[in-house]
């Protein structure tokens, strides 16, 4: 069943893909608060003596608070729209990472976590939740290329936040990057806007199953597809942060971190740049992929290939080009689960509530975070980083399983013949 709303107005073509450029740039900006605090771990602690597990209990609180705190920001944005709510994000992810900066204890660091997730959860959801609206005909692709530009931002910044910390120390990267990317977010924010009624194309494609309506965030909660989807998210997201927020750790441990590689360039700074890469590309590939041949054949390649590069990596990967390659294949099967997810969610739920909806979804990922810290009392108790990879993999192969032969029927009854609570009110869309 496809979504149909009102008939297309006549409005110029660039206004939709200005609305997804401004929301790209936003989401570059974002990127390496996560992707790239792995670099400020060991200068934290060598700075400070902090042990390295207590260090990421910073990471686990920005990435729980940039996800549970969305569903409040997108039920904001659904209704005030997204020019407001990304505007305060800016100026949170400034606030955060400058007090990042003069955090001489650790619950200073923890509470600039707090405000730097709080920021970038803004943003994110925001700017997902209105590309999702804007592009019903493309959906998988639009959000991809939204999400790329928070796996792939990061790509941009790794040379030079290693070069300040390096020349200037930890503290100065985190004052003057998060001074720049806030303010870029903040003036990019007033660009923002949603759809009007029937400025989008009312089409979806073929092969990829839309609902006629749209269901408010109360009703997707009794829904048991959004709970399977919910699970599948925890499982996929848990299995790449383990690997986005340890990458650097495991590449010390494997005795491959300061290998030179190509034009002087580590192994380690080598695979962060490819692994960004790679991140970002997944997701509009992946969404692209979706569009053609469904979300959940999608999600069982995607997923089915990531099982397999986790043990690769964990097999193979103490050689340095080895590490490289398979790491960059995992972040390549990783992170398209932020353009399929949305897009799979929108597609099952309908575009008003969008933005709210996702941000429920998307507090799977704060859950997952918690499960971070595991990786490295797995790694302590067995004395190696392989039975991690063994336990990922098999997260991401019970995902395929759960895709297609739990989620897809699923979502072929509910879009066929709703649940009679669902069904009793239509809602305009």
């Amino acid at each position: 069943m496809t979504y149909s709303g009102a008939p297309a107005v006549a409005r110029p073509v660039s206004v939709r893909w200005l609305q997804l450029l401004a929301g790209i740039i936003c989401m570059v900006m974002i990127a390496n608060l996560q992707y790239g605090w792995t670099l400020f771990v060991a200068p934290m602690n060598k700075a400070h003596g902090w042990a390295v597990a207590d260090i990421q209990i910073a990471f686990s609180i920005f990435v729980a608070l940039e996800t549970w705190l969305t569903p409040i920001q997108g039920w904001i944005a659904d209704r005030l729209g997204p020019k407001f709510v990304v505007a305060a994000g800016g100026i949170l992810v400034a606030a955060g990472w400058i007090l990042n900066a003069y955090a001489d204890a650790l619950w200073i660091l923890y509470l600039g976590a707090a405000i730097t997730g709080t920021g970038a959860g803004a943003v994110y959801a925001t700017c997902v939740g209105n590309s999702v609206k804007w592009f019903p005909d493309r959906r998988g692709l639009a959000v991809g290329l939204t999400a790329a530009g928070f796996g792939a931002g990061a790509a941009l910044t790794v040379i030079p936040i290693r070069a300040v910390i390096a020349a200037d120390g930890y503290a100065a990267a985190f004052f003057w990057f998060g001074l720049i990317q806030g303010v870029v977010v903040f003036l990019l924010a007033w660009l923002l806007r949603a759809p009007a009624p029937g400025e989008t194309p009312a089409t979806a494609p073929a092969r990829v199953i839309q609902t006629t309506r749209s269901y408010t965030p109360q009703e997707i909660l009794r829904s048991p597809v959004f709970w399977v989807l919910y699970v599948m998210f925890v499982l996929v997201s848990a299995s790449g942060l383990m690997a986005t927020a340890q990458i650097a750790l495991i590449a010390r441990d494997f005795g491959v971190a300061n290998t030179v590689l190509l034009w002087g360039g580590t192994t380690l700074t080598i695979a962060l740049l490819v692994d960004n890469i790679c991140n970002g590309a997944a997701r509009p590939l992946f969404g692209w992929i979706s569009d053609h041949i469904g979300r959940e054949y999608t999600m069982a390649l995607a997923f089915g290939l990531g099982g397999i590069s986790y043990w690769l990596l964990g097999s193979l990967g103490t050689a340095p080009w080895a590490f490289v390659l398979f790491a960059g294949l995992i972040f390549l099967t990783w992170g398209e689960i932020f353009s399929l997810f949305p897009s799979t969610c929108t597609d099952s739920f309908g575009p008003r509530y969008a933005t709210a909806n996702l941000s429920l979804l998307y507090t799977a990922k704060g859950v997952s975070a918690f499960l971070v810290p595991v990786a490295n009392l797995i790694k302590s108790s067995t004395g190696s980083w392989h039975m991690v990879f063994v336990v990922t993999a098999a997260m991401n192969f019970l995902v395929v399983v759960l895709a297609l032969f739990v989620l897809r029927p699923l979502r072929s009854r509910q879009l066929v013949a709703p649940v009679p609570e669902f069904a009793a009110v239509q809602r305009p869309t």
